[in-house]
Order: C-alpha cells, then sequence, then structure tokens
C-alpha cells in the first residue's frame, strides 16, 4: 500500500492535456452564460452590466484560469470532484465582482477568495492516499446494505407523505413549501437519505450490475419531491442517471466529473442564444437556463457578493451557525444565516458554500484563507477514507454532494446532509467486494487478444 499522503499523475502528456483543454472549454462556456446572465439583469441592486467593467471581468477570468492545470495534474478523488465545482463557483466570483453595487472592499474580497481557493484546492486535490482500516464491514453485510436502505428510504418516504404530501410543479413549488412542517427528526432523515444513503446505494448498485435495483433508487429519490418541495429532490435522480451515463461512456472520472458540469451549461447556452434568434420556445429555454445556468453557476458566486456585502458591516459569526456551537459561546445572531440574508436582500433563504459562511460570514476576509485551509483538510480527509475504492463508485454515491455543497456550509453538509456518515461507510467498505466484482470483467479483457494502439 502506498503511504504517500501526496500523489500525483505520472508525467504530463495527452491525457493531462485533453483534460486542461476540456477544462478551459467548460470556463468559456461559464464565463459566456454569466455574460448573458449579467446583460439581462439577474439580479437587480446587486450586479449591474457595465460595458466598461467588461474586460476587467474577463481578465480576472483569464487569470485565474491556469489553475485547471491543477485538475490535470491531479488524481480523482472526492476533494477532485467537490473541487472543481468550487473552483467554477469561485471564477464565477471573480466575474460578477467586476459588476458588483454593493459596499464593501472589493479589491480585499478578490485576494481574499484567491487565496481561499488556492488553500483549499492544495489539500483536497494532492492529499489522497490511504488510512489503514482499523474496522471493515463484512462483506455479507455490505451486500446486504443497499438493499436496507431501500427499505428504510420507503419507511421514511410512507411517514413524510402523513405529514405533507402535494405534488406542484415549479411553478407552484415556492407556494406550497411553506406549509412544509416536518419533525425535526424526520427532516433530518429526508435530508440524509436523499442526499447520501440513496445515492450510496445507486453506486453499490451500479458498480455491481444490479440495474433493476438501481431504478428503484432513482424513484424513491423522487418520491421525496412531494414530501419536500425541493428542486434537488426532483433532479437528484435524473442528475445521478445523467452521471452513471456519462461514467458508463468515458470512464475516466476525472473526464466525467468535467462534463458533468460543461454539458448541462452548455446546452443552456446553446438554448439561451436559440431563443434569442427566436428559434426555440421562450419559456422552457429560459426556465432551462435558468435552472441549470443561473443555479449552478451564478447563484453560489453571487452568495460571495452578498455575503461580503453584509459582513462588512455586521458581526461575524464566530461559527455560531453551528446549533452546537451556540451552547457554549455568545452568538449575535438568533435566527438562521439564511433567514438574516432573506431578510437583509430580496433573494428568498439564502444558504451559501463554506467560502461564504466558514469563511466570510465567520472569520472575515483576512482571516478566510485560513478557514479554507481547515474544509480543504476536511475534504481531504474523505479523500483518504475512500482511497481504494473505485472511482465510478466514489463518483456516484458522492453525486449530490457537489450541488448540496456549493449551497450550504461545510458543516451543515457533514452532518445534515450524512456527508460525514458518508464519509464513515467509505471508510468500513470492504475493498476486497468490489475487487472480487471486478475479477470477472479483467478475465474477460485478458483472454482478448491484445489489439494495436494504432
Amino acid at each position: 500500500m502506498n503511504d504517500r499522503v501526496i500523489q500525483l499523475e505520472p508525467g504530463f502528456g495527452w491525457p493531462q492535456a485533453r483534460l486542461a483543454l476540456l477544462a478551459f472549454a467548460h470556463i468559456v462556456v461559464c464565463a459566456v452564460s454569466l455574460y448573458c446572465i449579467t446583460i439581462i439583469n439577474s439580479f437587480p441592486g446587486i450586479i449591474g452590466y457595465d460595458k466598461s467593467h467588461l474586460a476587467a471581468a474577463i481578465l480576472n477570468v483569464v487569470a485565474f484560469s491556469p489553475v485547471v492545470i491543477l485538475f490535470a495534474i491531479g488524481r480523482f478523488s472526492f476533494g477532485y470532484l467537490v473541487g472543481f465545482y468550487f473552483y467554477i463557483m469561485i471564477l464565477g466570483y471573480l466575474w460578477l465582482i467586476e459588476f458588483s453595487l454593493l459596499d464593501y472592499d472589493h479589491r480585499l474580497a478578490l485576494a481574499s477568495i484567491v487565496l481561499s481557493g488556492f488553500a483549499f484546492l492544495a489539500p483536497s486535490l494532492f492529499i489522497t492516499a490511504p488510512l489503514r482500516q482499523a474496522v471493515v464491514m463484512p462483506a455479507r453485510a455490505f451486500h446486504m446494505l443497499p438493499t436496507v436502505i431501500l427499505i428504510a428510504s420507503a419507511a421514511i418516504i410512507g411517514i413524510g407523505s402523513l405529514y405533507h404530501l402535494k405534488l406542484v410543479d415549479l411553478t407552484e413549488m415556492y407556494k406550497y413549501r411553506a406549509e412544509v412542517a416536518l419533525p425535526a427528526s424526520l427532516r433530518y432523515a429526508v435530508w440524509i437519505f436523499s442526499n447520501a444513503l440513496l445515492p450510496f446505494a445507486f453506486a453499490c448498485f451500479v458498480v455491481s450490475k444490479r440495474i433493476w435495483q438501481a431504478a428503484i433508487v432513482l424513484l424513491l429519490m423522487l418520491l421525496f419531491y412531494p414530501i419536500m418541495l425541493t428542486k434537488m429532490a426532483l433532479f437528484a435522480p435524473v442528475w445521478l442517471l445523467f452521471l452513471a451515463v456519462i461514467g458508463k461512456l468515458v470512464t475516466e472520472a476525472r473526464v466525467t466529473t468535467i462534463l458533468s458540469f460543461f454539458l448541462p451549461v452548455l446546452i443552456g447556452l446553446i438554448l439561451f442564444f436559440l431563443v434569442k434568434a427566436d428559434v426555440f420556445p421562450l419559456n422552457p429555454g429560459l426556465v432551462y437556463f435558468g435552472t441549470v445556468n443561473t443555479r449552478m453557476v451564478a447563484i453560489p458566486s453571487l452568495a460571495l457578493e452578498v455575503y461580503n456585502n453584509y459582513f462588512s458591516a455586521h458581526p461575524l459569526t464566530h461559527f455560531c451557525q453551528i446549533n452546537v456551537l451556540k451552547l457554549v459561546v455568545a452568538c449575535p445572531y438568533g435566527e438562521p444565516i439564511w433567514a438574516v440574508m432573506a431578510r437583509s436582500y430580496d433573494l428568498g433563504a439564502f444558504n451559501a458554500s463554506l467560502f461564504a459562511t466558514e469563511g466570510v460570514a465567520s472569520v472575515g476576509l483576512v482571516l478566510a484563507p485560513v478557514s479554507a485551509l481547515g474544509c480543504g483538510l476536511i475534504i481531504a480527509l474523505g479523500n483518504r477514507l475512500s482511497s481504494g475504492l473505485p472511482p465510478q463508485f466514489v463518483l456516484l454515491s458522492a453525486g449530490l454532494l457537489p450541488q448540496v455543497l456549493l449551497n450550504v456550509p461545510l458543516s451543515t453538509g457533514l452532518l445534515t446532509n450524512g456527508t460525514g456518515l458518508l464519509f464513515l461507510l467509505w471508510y468500513i467498505a470492504p475493498r476486497a467486494a468490489f475487487e472480487r466484482a471486478a475479477a470477472p470483467a479483467a478475465a474477460v479483457s485478458e483472454a482478448l487478444p491484445a489489439t494495436s494502439a494504432g
């Protein structure tokens, strides 16, 4: 077993160059999307398009774009998956900051987020070596675990439907969401199962080629929507299926990671221009662009803008958004930070990523890179706990977490959304179970005659 903590891909050849080129293409697509979002005045009063600032926005993106080389030379890991999404979020903020209408120290904020990005990515990408397994789940129990998760999920859905069950379309979702009133324990169970345990079960079934059981997982995930009325619940099964299909077609987990972000945003951008050219219907085209491009690319970046503005003039939280800390330290806020943001800005309930909450809100702009480094080390722990598992399994079981962590604090992601529990399951998973599953395929491969590489 390799006991080195930091691991890199050997050399820099065509595979690494291909990854870098794909990532650069994604940067271009995201930048054009952000331009479209800016010129249509998507966030009035917060972001305002000014043509004289366009060159500065482009320069910010170009200056930070070489960071994609880190993704070309790094091995795939949980941190690679999460880190790429956060990297695009930072790029989005570097674009939006040049059109900011809010009053705070923009130059300090720009320096802080760049340093925070490097501080987070360094451990997240390059600390990947395995930890010794002190506890290993028996292979038979591990094989049965996904089925147990299915049964427990069905029970939670049944209980949840007794408290709330309403099937509405996206246009009415926010209207009826206020009616959702689940007991706290049931609400946490829904989040943990839908965001972590069911994706874990889905990954188990896909890797072991139990396709019908994998389909049942997706159905159960969809059934959480009329209970919770969230976009995540509605689109999560589609997203996991999308990841599984891409992973099947390209096989390389790093390419799958980049394509998982690149393709949906590219489709949204194409639809935007088709709508503008009166070639595609207005409503479905703009709904897709708003749901995918604005939500995935702009909103997590916009959270940094809002949090920087608010906490430049209000007390810092000093991590008191973590409920357990409120028991031992004084907190200047008597309500959740998302509620504070909803009251202060016309953007609804505005949760945000670790860069905004554990960083800007908790310790301020100067110390935010230190906080980002600490968060990166926690993600790196996930890398080490999952080391030795098949990349496709890690990718699918963590498939929803980039979307989760872009929009909630890391502490919330670890506890409320089940990331910490997923870390534990990765750690105790028997590696031998995956080796036996891969053995038949390897035997078939070795039996085939060798073919020329060209």
